[in-house]
């Protein structure tokens, strides 16, 4: 089981995101995580723009408005795609900037977290599909292969146009969306209290994390995502590379 290293509520810094042998953010053990969710459901959901809220409609009428692993599924395959189109946008800016190494350097930076960042939605996606298969739960092909393809794929074109034109939209509809799925994920874990009972098993524990039962995966996923939030805020105020 992790141990604790910073209060839950504290705003990460970028070097938070280096991940180093855990794919979960934070070293945060059972009463940490309680503290976690306790803070989120005490925090009221940022008031979010216009295609936050399409999307969270969209997803609520193609899947629902219940919470399910499926759902979560989705909402994860979305999630890494923001952190994909700023990497791509960070690259492209290196070809042309390279001889201001200083520069560069910088925007390499920015590329190492973009990649972090997508490197634990993947985590994420890959230990809710185990759970889905676990449970043996079945999935329409259209609902849960298509739709989740064609809503990544707009998502990234959204979020990469939002980073050229001025990059603060984009990390604000980020924002938004991390804020959504930090709020999602421990109401998630507050309807199962069975959760808290069940010990938590996985094939990518050594890759993601150990924890005492799983209840507090779902706890840590969602810390992780008020994380991404609290980076993308972060980011808002220094949007561009220096």
């Amino acid at each position: 089981m992790a141990t604790r290293s910073a209060p839950p509520s504290a705003a990460p810094s970028s070097s938070s995101l280096a991940l180093g042998r855990r794919g979960a953010l934070g070293d945060l053990d059972h009463d940490a995580l309680l503290d976690a969710q306790r803070s989120t459901v005490a925090t009221p959901r940022r008031r979010y723009g216009v295609a936050a809220r399409l999307l969270f409609a969209l997803l609520d009428a193609v899947y629902g408005r219940a919470r399910t692993l499926s759902k979560f599924k989705v909402l994860e395959l979305v999630a890494r795609v923001p952190y994909q189109s700023w990497e791509q946008v960070a690259y492209i800016a290196i070809t042309h900037t390279y001889e201001q190494t200083g520069l560069a350097r910088r925007i390499y930076d920015r590329v190492s977290e973009s990649r972090a960042q997508q490197d634990n939605e993947q985590w994420h996606l890959l230990i809710l599909e185990e759970r889905i298969v676990h449970t043996g739960v079945r999935e329409g092909w259209i609902r849960f292969r298509v739709i989740p393809q064609v809503l990544a794929f707009a998502y990234y074109q959204l979020s990469w146009l939002l980073y050229v034109v001025r990059p603060a939209w984009s990390y604000r509809l980020n924002a938004d969306f991390e804020d959504h799925a930090e709020h999602e994920y421990m109401a998630f874990a507050a309807e199962h209290p069975e959760w808290d009972a069940e010990p938590f098993d996985s094939a990518f524990a050594e890759d993601y994390g150990r924890f005492a039962c799983v209840a507090d995966l779902f706890r840590q996923i969602g810390y992780d995502e008020r994380v991404h939030k609290e980076e993308s805020l972060a980011r808002m105020r220094e949007p561009r590379f220096r």
